[in-house]
């Protein structure tokens, strides 16, 4: 009897010492696969493969899509993160220390004011593209607008707050056509301010280009002002009233830089320089202009 409990014992002793070292627990082997796993997080997915984080205004948004794909039938390995927004929204993200490795945006101010901050790569920035703002409605809508000059005689218009760079152009260009009053900084006009300018017309407020479009496809405003590649894919259902000319809204150029990233590792960097240098391809410019973006900018 004394025999067999000293047997169970011996198994049970056995068991345990088993069970501890599958599991790994305090052992060196198993605290150093957990500490290279969570090192590793920061730069690659479970897949392996390396993440970069892209800041693109939302009017970038469809053509980036293509972009992405085309780039990763050479670079597979890199996974492409888009983050799009207003470019308003995007630097103030960037500014409170949000992740990311290049920012795209629809226009110079935001990136102005990120190069002040001391927040770009020195020697990352170029010019991309150029956009240009146009007034649009449904087809076949009967609307009375034929563009900015007369913008009053719509019942609402869909317009994009002053901090998005669609909305400030467009203050821009309602400054410069005499029918807002002319300050130093046309983002800080208020909508409030327009609607008055323009007789008290109804008008709905929205966060970027891409709300602006919807709200005018929906029929919930009957006309708004958004870029002129918004109308890709919505040349059926949209009607341009007026290409709004560059020396009304200044120039709508696109700059892309690569943000300074402390968490980034030499492979991330590499992939993020492959990637703008992707953007300022030739192969790359193909697709912009198909998506009627004027490919024909200084950089």
């Amino acid at each position: 009897m004394k025999g067999r409990i000293i047997a169970v014992l011996f198994i049970i002793m056995m068991l345990g010492s088993m069970i501890a070292g599958c599991s790994g627990i305090g052992t060196k082997d198993g605290a150093a696969d957990s500490g290279n796993a969570a090192a590793g997080s920061i730069e690659k997915d479970t897949d392996g493969k390396i993440e970069i984080q892209v800041f693109i205004a939302a009017s970038l948004n469809t053509v980036m899509a293509e972009l992405a794909g085309m780039y990763n039938e050479v670079r597979p390995e890199v996974k492409i993160i888009y983050n799009a927004d207003s470019s308003g929204t995007l630097m103030i993200q960037i500014e409170e220390g949000y992740e990311c490795d290049i920012f795209f945006s629809a226009a110079q101010k935001q990136m102005d004011q990120l190069e002040e901050d001391g927040l770009i790569m020195e020697g990352t920035r170029a010019n991309v593209v150029k956009n240009q703002v146009v007034v649009v409605a449904l087809k076949d809508s009967g609307t009375k607008v034929t563009g900015l000059e007369n913008l009053e005689k719509a019942e609402n218009i869909a317009l994009a707050g002053g901090s998005v760079p669609v909305g400030n152009y467009t203050r821009q260009a309602l400054m410069n056509r005499g029918i807002l009053k002319k300050t130093e900084d046309s983002a800080s006009v208020t909508t409030e301010q327009v609607s008055r300018a323009l007789g008290g017309v109804e008008i709905s407020e929205q966060d970027n280009a891409g709300k602006v479009l919807s709200a005018v496809i929906e029929g919930s405003c009957e006309v708004g002002t958004v870029y002129y590649s918004d109308m890709y894919g919505y040349e059926n259902d949209l009607e341009i009233l007026q290409k709004v000319d560059y020396e009304l809204s200044g120039d709508v150029c696109c700059p892309v830089a690569r943000v300074i990233n402390e968490e980034a590792d030499e492979a991330r960097l590499e992939a993020a320089k492959d990637f703008v240098s992707f953007l300022l391809s030739d192969e790359a410019k193909e697709v912009f202009h198909k998506y009627y973006f004027d490919t024909d900018v200084e950089r």
